[in-house]
């Protein structure tokens, strides 16, 4: 088995100084790059108008992401819409309700937010039950949220706000790492989009849940770093494991 020296997350780069990835290249010796394979591009105000969603007809809104706050709000301002005190907020999590800061003066308005997944949002939601809700999204959305919601009996409107596109990546052409780390399909895509020859040889591939697994192997790639499982919940936990073999000294 080669060594592991290089790695690239095709995510954008931490915020945080304290981020797991910057420890585990401390603690490894190892160059850890960071290169989003897929950014998100705004639906305009004419494209969305042709859908007939009607934003002041909803009384609540389901977020499940930050893009979808911020595209949201976005395209209410071109469509120079007044979002309403009275608008009540269904948040994924935590951390989703109070990014809405960002727009909504957080005191004054109704913020709900689940725990960590869209069924424990749903508990929160069925008090709400009377509701229309506009549920802002991406052209890529998990199909069993609007199966959730029809199968509770939601009255809901989908609102595609915004796309999952390919980057451009032909800038690391030339450029090779050990390890490439994906964590969508999306970002499997991008990778045959931008290089159609490409082939693994000794690259090692790590592979961020069931879905970019099955698209990690409907390419023929070989697939050497999974995660989460319960030994490994986290993607450098998964990491640290496979190098912790690949660079043992023989």
């Amino acid at each position: 088995m080669s060594k592991v020296k290089s790695i690239l997350v095709s995510q954008p780069k931490p915020e945080s100084e304290r981020s797991p990835y910057f420890d585990l290249a401390d603690k490894h010796n190892l160059k850890i790059d960071f290169r989003p394979f897929i950014h998100v591009e705004g639906i305009g105000a004419q494209e969305f108008r042709k859908t007939r969603i009607n934003i002041l007809n909803h009384g609540a809104v389901i977020f499940t992401s930050r893009n979808a706050v911020d595209h949201y709000f976005r395209i209410a301002e071109e469509m120079r819409v007044n979002i309403p005190s009275s608008m009540k907020y269904f948040c994924l999590s935590e951390s989703t309700a109070f990014y809405l800061q960002k727009y909504v003066v957080f005191r004054k308005r109704k913020i709900f937010h689940g725990k960590t997944t869209f069924k424990d949002l749903l508990d929160v939601m069925k008090k709400h039950k009377d509701e229309n809700f506009i549920f802002p999204c991406s052209d890529i959305l998990k199909a069993d949220y609007p199966q959730l919601l029809e199968e509770n009996g939601f009255k809901y409107s989908k609102a595609t706000l915004y796309r999952t596109v390919c980057s451009d990546l032909s800038d690391l052409a030339e450029i090779k790492y050990d390890m490439l780390v994906f964590f969508s399909p999306s970002g499997i895509k991008s990778l045959f989009q931008n290089f159609p020859k490409f082939e693994q040889n000794g690259t090692k591939i790590a592979a961020f849940g069931s879905t970019t697994t099955k698209a990690v192997e409907h390419h023929g790639l070989n697939l050497n770093v999974q995660a989460p499982t319960p030994e490994t919940p986290s993607m450098t936990m998964a990491i640290e494991r496979f190098i912790k073999v690949a660079n043992k000294k023989k």
